[in-house]
């Protein structure tokens, strides 16, 4: 069974920082790429970061270069997104999609920036 997990959210001062993670299981091989999306409330699903676990290759919405790094755990699927300099625009629930033949969505981990 495939099993897509993310923990880590939280709320956080505007310019904090928190780790979120991703852990996708139930898959024999790597999945072709780990993302992350987000989705505040009353706006669409948008494409935050993602990366290919063979790889490394990763790639960024303009609006979070340079400010959130994805990376690749030890294991298999697993996938850190590591946020930085969080504004308030960046609340929002976080949802990692293991992307392979099918997309496999987990449930999301809200993140609140605020003072």
């Amino acid at each position: 069974e495939v099993k897509v997990v993310e923990s880590g959210g939280g709320l956080v001062h505007p310019g904090g920082s928190l780790r979120l993670s991703c852990e996708a299981s139930g898959f024999s091989n790597s999945v072709l790429s780990m993302n992350w999306f987000r989705q505040a409330p009353g706006k669409e699903r948008g494409l935050v970061a993602r990366i290919f676990p063979v790889s490394g290759t990763t790639n960024y919405a303009d609006s979070v270069k340079g400010r959130f790094t994805l990376s690749r755990g030890n294991g298999r699927n697993t996938a850190y997104l590591e946020m930085n300099n969080l504004k308030p625009e960046g609340t929002a629930m976080y949802i990692c999609c293991a992307r392979n033949r099918n997309d496999y969505w987990g449930q999301g981990t809200q993140v609140n920036v605020s003072s």
